[in-house]
């Protein structure tokens, strides 16, 4: 049986990211390491990696979430990266949505363990709570689809002039270009691939965003917003 790898410190530059919190992301990094593997949210060979090629790489984020927002991190998984940006960001309102019961229950856990009051856990399909859920500002995601079909399933959740952001690497600009006609037809006004994480991460975490104007999703979209706000609507009167 191969010996569990062993979680690394925190490296220095964590503390300046973390702030105040710098010992609730300690804790995060160790549940992710224990309780991650021996589920297997994460793999054993990500230990050794965890704070650069993961919490820190999703907590620079923040660098390009605006102030205030709600946002909703689609296919959270292990909480990538929902809870490293919940953690540098007390100001946000964050939905953790996942479809998996073990990674809802363990997302659960750790919201629980860390008193993240301003983080709520979803378990369902993006698809599936659109109209349940209200639309929210941002809506983030790292490693769960391509960029095309990540975006058929994120933008009908924003606000009419919110944003998709995406944590991409060496594919973004690849996947940008060629998902093009379909962000068009969801609705997308703008797009841009950044890189956040200066002096934090190395190389720097790439984000791509995706701006919508009025009508997130298209007008097909639009149509299913209407419908499922009405039967909430009519639910609520009984």
């Amino acid at each position: 049986m191969t010996e569990a790898a062993e979680l690394p410190p925190a490296p220095e530059q964590a503390r300046d990211v973390f702030g105040d919190r710098f010992a609730d992301a300690v804790r995060y990094a160790e549940l992710l390491a224990e309780a991650g593997v021996q589920r297997g949210l994460i793999g054993p060979r990500e230990v050794p990696r965890l704070w650069e090629r993961h919490l820190l790489n999703c907590a620079v984020l923040s660098e390009v979430v605006p102030e205030g927002v709600t946002v909703c991190d689609v296919g959270s998984g292990a909480g990538l990266p929902g809870i490293p940006l919940a953690l540098v960001r007390d100001d946000l309102k964050i939905t953790l949505l996942e479809p998996l019961l073990r990674r809802t229950n363990f997302l659960t856990e750790v919201v629980e363990l860390l008193g993240l009051d301003h983080v709520t856990v979803v378990r369902g399909r993006a698809e599936e709570v659109m109209g349940k859920l209200p639309p929210v500002h941002v809506v983030t995601a790292r490693a769960v689809a391509p960029l095309d079909r990540l975006a058929t399933w994120g933008i009908p959740l924003l606000r009419p002039y919110g944003e998709m952001l995406a944590l991409k690497g060496d594919t973004a600009e690849e996947e940008l270009k060629s998902a093009a006609t379909a962000l068009s037809k969801l609705g997308a006004v703008q797009t841009s691939i950044l890189h956040v994480g200066g002096g934090v991460v190395d190389p720097m975490s790439t984000v791509v965003r995706v701006e919508v104007g009025e009508s997130p999703g298209g007008v097909r979209f639009a149509a299913k917003r209407a419908k499922a706000a009405r039967t909430g609507r009519a639910r609520r009167r009984r």
